[in-house]
This record gives structure tokens, C-alpha cells and sequence, in this order.
């Protein structure tokens, strides 16, 4: 076979200049580890491991009977309830229809309320808490995947981690690593100069590490799974982040201290509050996930046990297990049902379990911090993906092998999307009853004898009271956290005190009702675009405060306001009670636009802070890790580095070169005769150019990426005449 290689750099234009230091490895030498690919359609019950401590290893029956056993005997009353509700007289096929309905949307909050039932009393009376960690024996390595993201953010983060680590005395046993997925080449070249100035800041021994991938191959599960097959055999365990996770040294510590003292243990999951939100909307979230989201969480984690879940950050890892059990396979066909694992984290938490490894949260274990989008349509672009995700789940979740309770996890993940157009179904089975009620002709002369006409009737009296269970139900694990925000004197005077605690809680619970139905449409719009065969795709989460601009805004809802608006007018023409029914729904579509709006703003956000409503204990003392990743990231964006034009950069600095051709991979070669069309380009483009700002003009972003890929591609670029400027 006759292969020709790229064209070699000449020397003079990559090798650093005499005086500079010769360049060190961006990443340590690979130590692979074999991660074959799972299947879904066999497996046999003697390829499970044997739990190395049986004794330890318990399965939380009663609880599970309490949760579920509660749940489904709710279900049958509200049921009941519902049948006794359109029962009146003669029931109609729409009739059965909305029962079908109202039961499947009844039995998912009232699993929700019972889990969260386990978790108020789990709370409340809880003993202990996670030992503080002397002493590790084995290597655990923290990993930040990073696609397109800030810099000065990400570095400033992985910093902060690695100096609260290095507090903890227990520094020597972590090492750092950094893996790009990034496609921008601008926020390429800021994160190898990012990483360059980190590592010239620690000095010798910093052990932080950095890598970019050239093709973003399987997004993040193919992200971890590069690293892990590459270096994962020089590390014990694992701490997989987030972009924008923060964790203190002594929760890394703790979870590495609870890896070692469980061998059983293959993800242990930590539980990240949201922290840094200013934005209305983002504040909203910061509220509840703070005052609620333990409730729910520690419920959660009690009836599920040692078969738990994994949310894909801030969790530690075996890895070897992990490579072992976690080779994630495509999916037949194509996206969105097909292709490659979009939400990846739940399936690997299944396979780990199906291996005999357990799964399980330390919901009690602090300083596990996340942030979360700042708007309405931020949310909603994530939720997109993650709906794709969990909705491809219902292709996984009878696969052999999988315990009971994993794939009540991929249940309740699909139901989470699924929940949207049932409830939007069921709103319009009874507009349409209501419809017949006042419009259809009753039919007096049926089949079978009857002395009235058939005519669909409710019992009002028995549906005020169902829709007060329900009501109750729905808002109960909001309650719980309220309740146990309240009891607990040091929260409670945290989160402003006894009277401004319950205005933020009424605060939160009044606009969540807002935004409900407008997330209704737009997740019920996802599932048909998903259901349509249409795939999302992989888009990068903006993460910093700021607001949309008010055409983007109006552009996205305007169907949502349309739709309120025409839906508020019919049901006022049709019946006055209809349109108290639906009044809740229909004010929330009405206001979408300005909502919107007001969920990515700033200010508001700022004045709720200043009068100390939906204040969290987080920013009235704010974790210092938080303080000084805040403090760094101030410092690193004076650098410049996101700001500047990665081509530029590269050019005016010889060591940066030199860094940068050090941690490209091997070229592959080529067949001769084969010419890739965008680097032929992209090579044409930088022969013509005289000086760098015509190269910097010409060179389109994909071809920016080409050259930045290409060692003689870059000799090309160093040649060019400097800027004018």
C-alpha cells in the first residue's frame, strides 16, 4: 500500500528558539486499560461478581415496599376517585380516556410523594454522618471533560479543587487531568494556553494533565472512555466533574476514603447543590434543589440502596470496573432512537450493577457544588438533549441482566419526559368532554333502553376533593423541605430567617406554577420532534448570567402565547368553570414572553438577593472553594486567553508552538492520490497569505481546526509576517 505523510514541519519553525525550555508532556505515558463493548440483548447470571462482603451488602426491602407499596395503593384510591368522579351516569369513551390519563399522571406524583415521604422521615431523624478520611492507600485521579467551554472558568475551577485537595494533607494521591472535546479552535488554543499558564504556576509537581481530542468521538461517554482506555491504569478510582462542578479536597477525600473501605463499591454518587446563581430563574432553582432537593434525594438513595443511580458528575468510580463493565455499544439505527448513548451516566451505573458492582449516593456528604443554567430557554436547550436521552432509554431498559431497581431508573427518567404530553392530553380530552357537555346533541334513543339520554356528568363534589389530593400531593416533598428548613435553627436564620424562608418558598412555588405549562409545551414539543425522528444534537451549555435578547425570547414563545391566549377565549365561551379550571394553565402560556424574559434577568435576581428572599446558607457564607475558584477566575480572564484569536496567538509566540505540536497526536499517514478537500484549502489559503491577519480573515473555522490539527499546516502559519498593528 503506498502512503505518503503529511509534510514535515521545517525545524526552524516549530522547535523553540535557543534559551527556551524544552517543552514538558502535556499528559503522562499511557498506561491502557482493555474496555470491551457491552451487550444489551445477552448476558449470563454466572458472569456477576460475588460481593467480597456479603454481610455489608443489604437490600432495603421494607423501604422499597413503603415507597412503591404506598405509591400504588395512592394510585388505585385517586383511581377510584376518578372512575366515582365521571361515573355519574352513563360513561363515555372520552370519559375512560381522561380516567386512563389522570391514573398515569396520578400514580407519577404519588411515587414521587411517598419516595419523598421516606426521605422527610429519613431527614428527621437521621444518626451520623460520612468519618472524616486520615489516611489512603491507592492513586485517584480527577477528570474535567470540557467541551467549548470559558477557560478562565474551567482552569480557575480545577485549580481551586486541586489546591483544597492539597489542604487535606492527602494531595499526593490525586492527580488532575483535563479532556477537551473542544471543536471551537479559538477555545482550543485558550486551553492549552490556560493549561500552560496553570502548570507554570504550580511548578514541578503539579500533576495536572491535559488532552484534546481531535474528533469528539461518542461526545462525553466516548470523552471519559478515551481517557480511561489510555491512562486509567495508573489510577485506582476516578472523580468525574462537570465543567462547572466544585468540590472541596474533603469531600474528593471522603468519597475516595468510602471507595476504599467498600470493595463492593463501584460508583459512589455524591450529592451537588447549585451555588453562584444570580438570574431569576436560575435563583429559583437554586432554592428548591437546596431546601427540596435533599428530601428527594435522600428518599431516593434510602429505598434504592446499593442499586442506584448515576448522574455523570461528581461521583467517584472504580475504574478498572468501569472499563471493564462500561464499553458502551451504538444503538441500531439512527438518531435520535439510534447511534450513540446520548445520556450515558444511568446506562453505565446499570452495567456496573448488572457486573455486581454497587451503585449508591452519599446524599449527607457536603461540598459537591454545580451550577445551573441561568434562563428559561437555557433549561430548555438542555432538556432537549437529556429528553433524547432518556427517551433512547426505552430501547435499553430490557436489556439482560439489569436489576429491578435500574430499570425502575430508566422509568422513572422516561416518565420524566413523557409526563408533558400526558398532562397536555389529558387537558385537552377535557376540553373536548366539556365540548360534548355543551354542544354535542345528547343521543336519546341508544341500542339499549334507557329513560334518559346519554350525557357525560361528573360528580363535582368528589372532583373538588380529588383535585385537592392531588394538589396536595404534588406540592407535599416542597413541603417536607420547608418543614425541615424550619425545624433546623441554623438553616432556617441562613436562609433569611422563619417569615422570609416561607415568602421564598410561596415565592418559588407561585412561579414554578407559571413556568410549568409553558415546560409542558416545550418538553411535550421535544418528545413529538423525537418521537418525529428528528436528533438534537450536542450543544454547548451557556453557563454564565445574562439575558436573551427580547426578539430571541419572543421568537420561542410566541406559540406558547398564542396558544394560552386562544385557549383562555374558548374556555371562557364555552363554560365559566372550564376556564377556572384551566386558569393556572392558561395564565402561565399568556405571560410566556415576559416570563421568559424575567427568568434570565440579572437585576431581578439581584434585588431578591438584596431583600434575602430565595436565599440559600451558601451565599450568606459562601464555601471558600467557591470564594477562591471565584477569586481565580477573576485572575485567570485577565490573562486575555478567551478573548484572543487562537491563530494570532499561535503565531506570536515560538513556545507556544512548540507546546502546541507536542501535544498533537501522530499524524496518520495517507493514500497517495487521496487529497482532503479542507486542507487542501486551508494549505492554498496560508501559501497566498502574506501576513497573519490575512490568514486569520481566509480561514474558515473548520479549516482553522485543519491547520491547528496539522504540524506542517502550522510551520505554514509561523512564516507568515506578523500583524500590521
Amino acid at each position: 500500500m503506498d502512503v505518503v505523510t503529511e509534510m514535515p514541519p521545517r525545524a526552524a519553525e516549530t522547535a523553540p528558539r535557543p534559551g527556551l525550555p524544552r517543552p514538558e508532556a502535556a499528559t503522562p505515558p499511557e498506561n491502557r486499560l482493555v474496555m470491551p463493548v457491552q451487550s444489551f440483548r445477552s448476558w449470563k447470571a454466572a458472569e456477576r461478581r460475588k460481593p467480597a462482603a456479603p454481610l455489608a451488602w443489604t437490600t432495603p426491602w421494607l423501604k422499597r415496599l413503603f415507597v412503591f407499596g404506598g405509591g400504588l395503593v395512592l394510585t388505585a384510591y385517586g383511581a377510584w376517585e376518578m372512575y366515582n368522579v365521571v361515573s355519574v351516569s352513563r360513561t363515555t369513551f372520552l370519559q375512560y380516556v381522561l380516567l386512563l390519563l389522570f391514573t398515569v399522571n396520578f400514580s407519577w406524583i404519588a411515587l414521587a410523594f411517598t419516595s419523598a415521604l421516606m426521605g422527610f422521615f429519613g431527614l428527621l431523624f437521621r444518626t451520623g454522618r460520612t468519618e472524616r478520611a486520615e489516611s489512603l492507600q491507592h492513586r485517584t485521579v480527577v477528570v474535567m471533560p470540557i467541551y467549548n467551554e470559558s477557560t478562565a472558568r474551567t482552569f480557575a475551577a480545577l485549580a481551586a479543587i486541586r489546591e483544597s485537595v492539597e489542604a487535606t494533607g492527602l494531595g499526593a494521591h490525586f492527580d488532575y487531568f483535563i479532556v477537551s472535546d473542544t471543536t471551537n479552535p479559538d477555545v482550543w488554543i485558550a486551553e492549552e494556553r490556560a493549561f500552560l499558564a496553570l502548570r507554570e504556576r504550580l511548578g514541578p509537581g503539579a500533576r495536572v494533565y491535559y488532552r484534546h481530542r481531535p474528533k469528539n468521538h461518542h461526545r462525553k461517554a466516548g470523552n471519559i472512555a478515551d481517557f480511561v482506555t489510555r491512562w486509567g491504569g495508573d489510577y485506582e478510582h476516578m472523580v468525574v466533574l462537570d465543567a462547572d462542578s466544585l468540590m472541596t479536597g474533603t469531600c474528593i477525600v471522603r468519597l475516595a476514603a468510602a471507595m476504599e473501605a467498600d470493595p463492593d463499591a463501584g460508583i459512589i454518587q455524591s450529592l451537588p447543590l447549585i451555588i453562584n446563581r444570580n438570574t431569576f430563574f436560575a435563583r429559583l432553582q437554586q432554592f428548591a434543589a437546596r431546601v427540596y432537593g435533599p428530601v428527594i434525594a435522600t428518599g431516593l438513595a434510602m429505598w434504592s440502596g446499593r442499586d442506584g443511580n448515576y448522574w455523570g458528575h461528581n461521583a467517584i468510580i472504580r475504574t478498572k470496573a468501569f472499563a471493564d463493565h462500561c464499553g458502551l455499544p451504538d444503538l441500531k439505527g439512527k438518531p435520535p432512537f439510534g447511534g450513540h448513548v446520548l445520556s450515558h451516566d444511568f446506562v453505565e451505573a446499570a452495567l456496573m450493577r448488572r457486573a455486581g458492582w454497587s451503585v449508591y449516593m452519599l446524599p449527607d456528604l457536603t461540598g459537591s457544588y454545580e451550577e445551573s443554567p441561568p434562563s428559561l430557554i437555557d433549561i430548555s436547550v438542555r432538556d432537549r438533549r437529556w429528553a433524547q436521552g432518556n427517551l433512547q432509554h426505552s430501547r435499553i431498559i430490557g436489556a439482560k441482566g439489569f436489576v429491578w431497581s435500574t430499570r425502575q431508573h430508566f422509568a422513572t427518567g422516561i416518565m420524566g419526559y413523557l409526563a408533558s404530553p400526558f398532562w397536555l392530553m389529558q387537558l385537552v380530552v377535557g376540553i373536548l368532554i366539556v365540548l360534548q357537555v355543551n354542544y354535542a346533541r345528547p343521543e336519546y334513543f341508544t341500542q339499549e333502553f334507557t329513560l334518559f339520554p346519554v350525557w357525560p356528568r361528573f360528580d363535582p363534589e368528589r372532583a373538588l376533593n380529588l383535585f385537592a389530593l392531588t394538589m396536595a400531593i404534588l406540592l407535599a416533598p416542597k413541603l417536607f423541605g420547608l418543614l425541615l428548613t424550619l425545624f433546623d435553627g441554623k438553616l432556617r436564620r441562613a436562609c433569611g430567617g422563619t417569615i422570609r424562608l416561607i415568602l421564598s418558598s410561596l415565592l418559588e412555588i407561585l412561579f414554578s406554577a407559571f413556568f410549568a405549562p409553558i415546560m409542558m409545551l416545550i418538553q411535550s414539543g421535544s418528545v413529538f420532534q423525537i418521537l418525529l425522528g428528528r436528533d438534537t444534537g450536542w450543544n454547548p451549555q451557556r453557563r454564565d448570567d445574562g439575558s436573551i435578547p427580547l426578539k430571541d425570547i419572543i421568537r420561542r414563545h410566541r406559540m406558547h402565547t398564542a396558544l394560552g391566549a386562544i385557549a383562555g377565549i374558548s374556555a371562557f365561551m364555552i363554560a365559566t368553570s372550564l376556564f377556572a379550571w384551566m386558569s393556572p394553565t392558561i395564565v402561565g402560556l399568556v405571560l410566556a414572553i415576559p416570563l421568559s424574559w424575567a427568568s434570565g434577568q440579572l437585576a431581578l435576581g439581584l434585588w431578591l438577593k438584596r431583600h434575602k428572599l430565595l436565599v440559600t446558607p451558601e451565599e450568606g457564607d459562601p464555601p471558600a472553594i467557591a470564594l477562591r475558584a471565584n477569586a481565580l477566575q477573576e485572575e485567570f480572564a485577565k490573562a486575555g486567553f478567551d478573548e484572543a484569536d487562537g491563530l494570532k496567538a499561535l503565531h506570536a509566540d515560538p513556545r507556544l508552538r512548540a507546546e502546541h505540536d507536542m501535544m498533537l497526536p501522530e499524524a496518520h499517514p495517507r493514500r497517495r492520490g487521496e487529497v482532503e478537500p479542507e486542507r487542501a484549502v486551508a494549505q492554498a489559503k496560508l501559501v497566498e497569505a502574506e501576513t497573519i491577519d490575512e490568514a486569520a480573515i481566509w480561514l474558515k473555522p473548520r479549516e482553522r481546526m485543519v491547520v491547528l490539527h496539522d504540524r506542517a499546516l502550522v510551520g505554514l502559519l509561523s512564516s507568515l509576517q506578523p500583524s500590521k498593528d
